[in-house]
């Protein structure tokens, strides 16, 4: 999953590369609509945190019809609710963006290509709830390598679609877009090909089926979605700060959140690969592989995010210099670099929490975690560091923001498991 993660958003990284190469105000226009983008990733972890920890959950009891009906409704009504929300980010988009900064220049620049990345969310979003059956299931080979492969053929169509081949001038910024929806569509196909046979999306009984796990389904999706909505709200508020530095600081900021996305490619394979296993776990009650699990991974996600924040810190001029082109956005993104990856190993103790406490059936404590990461430590000390320091000061209050998160949000799963234990 690791190795899948880090091919998916290293197109991501790749798309802002590019589009890096068009001139700072299409990297801004990109950049504005990360929170948006953010917002509708939100909703589909959310649901497929649900549907991975309920089916998860049903196998580990030996329920499998249960779990072949819960995967037909992740693909219809998730699929619906992915629709609506992209319909409701078209018709808002003017005055969001208008909200977050951007002049009307960067909101023309936006249009055309939100026009295709919304559908291309939306085309991602319902495959990432196919890759979330492979995951319950206990499968996490086929998502990773799916991923992969969609990377790898986002990579090959970028550059064409942007910049275009022989007399054909590309598409712009809109080709990016082009390019992640062809591959996602790609990876759509291929999915249909791998489920079939498989008996993992029942339709018989599919209604029976939601007014059993309707009220499950909504205590774990309910808080997950809103843990998951609450970054792409820290996010918009986060840009909007940063856009009283410029448009310059607003690219920077942008890159270096592809940057960020990237680097804690271990953290993100990891919340992805852990939940199954601890469902099934909870469905056994086995309580002791849950702590060793749990041990060994936040291990893992500190020793390497730290050793990696400290190489990034050390590089963070020639690696801005070889992501962008134009001499202030370097600065700031060296400036982001140089403070902000060093403290991820304890964001990732905090996203590692938060991701097994939905699994382990403490959907509303996995909220609080989240509220209380970004809103009583991360947005605070930004705001505190740039009106102390300035943009320097942002990225400082960002970085021990990160560190805050990481010893509250273990402490906290600590306390909650020897209660569970105990009891």
């Amino acid at each position: 999953m690791a190795l899948g993660v880090m091919a998916l958003l290293g197109f991501h990284l790749v798309d802002s590369v590019f589009v890096a190469r068009l001139g700072t105000l299409p990297l801004a226009a990109q950049s504005f609509t990360f929170p948006l983008a953010f917002l509708v990733i939100g909703v589909q972890v959310g649901v497929g945190i649900a549907i991975a920890a309920l089916i998860s959950r049903a196998i580990g009891a030996e329920q499998h019809a249960e779990a072949n009906r819960l995967g037909a409704l992740v693909l219809a009504g998730g699929g619906a609710l992915l629709g609506l929300l992209a319909v409701v980010l078209w018709w808002v988009q003017g005055p969001v963006f208008s909200l977050l900064g951007a002049s009307p220049d960067v909101q023309a620049m936006i249009r055309p290509y939100w026009a295709l990345q919304l559908p291309a969310m939306w085309v991602g979003g319902v495959v990432y709830f196919g890759y979330s059956l492979f995951r319950a299931h206990g499968n996490t080979r086929f998502p990773g390598l799916m991923m992969v492969l969609t990377s790898l053929f986002n990579l090959v169509l970028d550059p064409l679609l942007i910049f275009g081949i022989g007399d054909w001038q590309g598409l712009g910024l809109p080709g990016a877009a082009l390019a992640t929806l062809l591959a996602f569509a790609m990876g759509g196909l291929l999915l249909i090909l791998a489920l079939r046979g498989k008996g993992w999306v029942q339709r018989h009984g599919m209604l029976e089926q939601v007014r059993i796990s309707a009220l499950p389904f909504l205590h774990i999706a309910g808080p997950a979605m809103i843990s998951q909505l609450m970054p792409p709200l820290a996010a918009m508020l986060a840009t909007a700060l940063v856009a009283r530095s410029g448009e310059q600081a607003v690219a920077a900021w942008g890159m270096a959140s592809r940057l960020e996305s990237f680097s804690i490619v271990l953290v993100l394979g990891m919340t992805m690969a852990l939940p199954p296993w601890l469902g099934r776990c909870y469905g056994r009650r086995d309580w002791d592989t849950v702590q060793q699990l749990m041990k060994v991974g936040a291990i893992m996600v500190i020793g390497w995010q730290t050793l990696l924040g400290l190489i990034l810190a050390v590089l963070a001029v020639p690696l801005a210099n070889l992501l962008v082109e134009t001499a202030p956005v370097q600065g700031y993104l060296a400036v982001l670099i140089r403070c902000m990856p060093p403290s991820f190993g304890l964001l990732g103790v905090c996203m590692l929490v938060v991701s097994a406490s939905n699994a382990l059936g403490w959907p509303m404590r996995a909220m609080l975690l989240s509220f209380l990461r970004l809103f009583l430590c991360y947005l605070p000390l930004l705001w505190l560091g740039f009106q102390l320091g300035g943009f320097g000061g942002l990225a400082l209050g960002a970085a021990f923001g990160n560190l805050m998160a990481g010893v509250m949000a273990w402490m906290g799963y600590q306390q909650a498991l020897a209660t569970v234990i105990n009891s």
